[in-house]
């Protein structure tokens, strides 16, 4: 691995966390929401999931993990679930993609840390 991968790997880690744990708040609030309040709130979320394999996209291209394609099947996934009306179960998918760049993040800070670089 190269510094400015640790780096980018880092930051992206960082930035893809903060969003999965966001949507993941949102569809925990789907089940409390009236229909038209729902629909709504599901064209958010796939928004955000979108948006966040952008980010994943990015992540891949600028690094050498290949967990990022995990982290984008499990995105996927999630997004296919929320389509088909089950979005509460796109849960799971979350998780898993959640632990993926969590051990991402965790390789790039221990790389950098070695470097002394953190």
């Amino acid at each position: 691995m190269k510094t400015s991968e640790a780096i980018m790997a880092f930051s992206q880690s960082e930035k893809i966390k903060a969003g999965l744990i966001m949507t993941a708040g949102s569809l925990e609030l789907l089940g409390h929401l009236q229909e038209e309040e729902k629909r709504g709130a599901v064209r958010v979320i796939g928004m955000d999931l979108s948006m966040l394999g952008h980010e994943v996209d990015l992540a891949k291209r600028v690094t050498s993990h290949a967990e990022w394609d995990e982290v984008e099947r499990h995105l996927n996934k999630a997004l296919v679930m929320l389509d088909s009306g089950i979005g509460e179960e796109a849960m799971i998918h979350l998780s898993r993609a959640l632990s993926q760049v969590t051990n991402i993040g965790q390789q790039a800070m221990a790389y950098l840390k070695e470097k002394a670089l953190l």
